[in-house]
């Protein structure tokens, strides 16, 4: 790389600090962020006080110049157009590019997917690929079209699932993958030797956005796809069910075993079994399932062994099954 590539970065969500903090030299990049775009300051928290997201954040510390708009006007393409800017990088961005933002930078517009494309396109790819059950997943170099990220593929970075993961460990894993992954491809991007390939239409499938309602669980169900689900949709919108009159939330799940213990076999999905050294054993359609982090209303998430000193569940105690909505949908 003969002088340094003039970047724009776009995005809102920490997953992308470990690219960000590559790309501003932190890891010797090479490269020059001339400018960061990210979404207005909003009202988070139970407060509901107006914060500055974390990529905010970082770039004033570092005095990167940061530009909010509630959407990419053509001012907005136009400024970009006077920045002289090489290629744009955008990851976790939440706003939908217009063609002309997308093809102002001289080396085009550049995404990174969290998942192994064309396998989990939309909203939620990372918490459908642990519900789902995957034992790998990964961040996909893709350029932006106007289809829903079915952009021509550039490269990817894999990273494994593992059986205690949540979403927000695999949320870590891809978002250090993408630093090994832009270190391969940016050289070839300014050299003119990045080569991107057509993504296969017909093994495209499709993750919506969550919703709170979709935290709801069917002992009905295998252990090992509650389990995945219990650990997919944490911390958000966390799986729940009622014990004794109070809604209490699941924050890790595992597969104990293909039968259920202590002489208990036979009994109804949703019913306690008991509870081990390592957490509260659930009867289920099929094994059973043991639940390893639990919170009641206004406490903390807390192994189970902690949890249970202050929240007694007896032996035979049932929780309610609901249907869970499925996160994939047809397009």
């Amino acid at each position: 790389m003969n002088s340094p590539l003039r970047i724009v970065f776009l995005g809102s969500d920490a997953i992308a600090l470990p690219l960000l903090g590559w790309l501003t030299g932190e890891g010797s990049s090479g490269a020059n962020v001339v400018a960061v775009f990210t979404q207005p300051d909003r009202e988070v928290g139970r407060g509901q006080k107006v914060r500055p997201n974390e990529i905010k954040s970082w770039a004033l510390a570092r005095n990167l110049p940061v530009f909010q708009p509630e959407r990419l006007t053509p001012e907005m393409r136009e400024h970009l157009a006077t920045l002289n800017v090489d290629v744009a990088v955008v990851m976790a961005y939440g706003h939908i590019l217009r063609d002309e933002f997308i093809g102002t930078p001289r080396l085009g517009t550049l995404n990174f997917h969290t998942s192994i494309l064309p396998k989990y396109r939309g909203a939620s790819p990372i918490q459908t690929a642990v519900v789902q059950g995957e034992k790998e997943t990964g961040v996909t170099l893709m350029r932006i079209v106007r289809r829903l990220d079915a952009g021509p593929v550039a490269e990817v970075e894999r990273v494994t699932i593992g059986p205690l993961d949540t979403a927000t460990e695999v949320e870590a894993k891809l978002g250090a993958a993408c630093v090994p992954l832009l270190k391969r491809a940016l050289p070839r991007l300014a050299d003119g030797t990045l080569t991107f390939t057509e993504q296969d239409e017909l093994a495209a499938t499709y993750c919506r956005k969550l919703a709170k309602e979709d935290g709801v669980l069917d002992f009905g169900a295998p252990a090992a796809v509650l389990a995945a689900r219990i650990n997919g949709l944490f911390p958000w919108p966390a799986t729940s069910a009622e014990i004794l009159g109070q809604v209490v939330k699941f924050g890790l799940a595992e597969v104990a075993g293909t039968a259920a213990p202590l002489g208990e076999a036979g009994q109804s999905p949703g019913t306690v079994l008991g509870a081990d050294h390592e957490g509260l054993l659930v009867a289920t359609g099929a094994g059973v399932l043991r639940i390893r982090r639990l919170q009641r209303p206004g406490g903390k998430m807390l192994p189970a062994a902690e949890f249970l000193r202050g929240f007694a569940i007896g032996v035979g105690t049932r929780m309610a099954s609901q249907p869970m909505p499925p996160l994939l949908v047809k397009r």
